[in-house]
């Protein structure tokens, strides 16, 4: 069974734990990031929305988000980066849906076309202008990430964001109007100068910094000499898969792609892609 199960909840409903979040940070103290509702609810928290997830463990969880960060004793801010890192699976399950909702509903509290305030939707998650007769639903931009081989040859490259010595795939968003395919041969074309061939889906993940859902491909080199660009390329070269550079966090999808590739040409088990 699940531990974190996402679902609509009545945010009007008693009871329930509660995760506090501002700008992908999560309140936390020794026993963790949940914390019983009702006893939020008299801290005087600057909450600006409140919405119901799901349940983890069979209990009810909302989230309150918060217009800045407020001092709780015993009480510390965490990055979602962290929970990504150290954290369990599940929980950052539940604080990677979390902090998605939350940033949505810290983006559309007023309406984009007559600045009037934005309503809960009654039984759906959705905003809703009164005025312009609009509603929003929770962002998602889609984008995709790809490995490029070449026999026994990975191409990795680094953004000056990374963190220093980490080498990563290429990804990109999808632009308007065209298909993801596209996007891949196109991404690839722009970051580092080559052409590609037999491009073929793997896997996708969601992704929330803030929004995006990743979807997982390998291509094949087909031509042309890495040309770098610059105001997004550090650094790319081709990695034999013997002799592989720092990579990516392991619960991510870029370092599934390159261990299930390595793992092919290796002849080992595959990995599975963490949830």
């Amino acid at each position: 069974m699940q531990r974190w199960q996402a679902r609509f909840l009545d945010s009007q409903q008693p009871g329930g734990w509660a995760l506090v979040h501002v700008k992908q940070h999560f309140m936390a103290d020794s026993n963790g990031v949940l914390f019983p509702r009702e006893w939020l609810n008299k801290q005087d928290l600057p909450v600006i929305a409140e919405h119901g997830l799901g349940h983890f463990d069979g209990d009810a969880v909302y989230l309150l988000e918060l217009e800045q960060p407020f001092n709780v004793p015993g009480c510390t801010w965490q990055s979602l980066r962290q929970f990504m890192l150290e954290g369990d699976t599940d929980t950052f399950k539940m604080l990677r849906y979390a902090t998605q909702i939350g940033t949505w509903a810290s983006q559309h509290r007023f309406c984009g076309g007559c600045g009037g305030s934005m309503q809960a939707v009654p039984g759906h998650r959705a905003m809703h202008c009164q005025r312009c007769e609009v509603q929003h639903y929770p962002r998602l931009s889609p984008s995709m990430i790809v490995l490029v081989t070449r026999g026994d040859e990975v191409l990795l490259a680094r953004s000056p964001r990374f963190v220093s010595g980490i080498y990563s795939t290429l990804a990109g968003f999808v632009e308007t109007g065209e298909s993801v395919e596209h996007c891949v041969a196109r991404e690839v074309r722009e970051e580092v100068g080559v052409e590609i061939t037999n491009v073929h889906y793997l896997a996708s993940q969601s992704w929330p910094f803030p929004h995006s859902l990743m979807l997982g491909f390998h291509a094949e080199y087909a031509s042309g000499d890495i040309v770098m660009q610059v105001e997004e390329i550090e650094d790319a070269r081709w990695f034999n898969v013997h002799d592989l550079p720092p990579l990516p966090a392991a619960r991510s999808i870029a370092r599934y792609l390159i261990d299930v590739y390595v793992a092919r040409r290796l002849g080992q088990p595959e990995p599975m892609l963490p949830g």
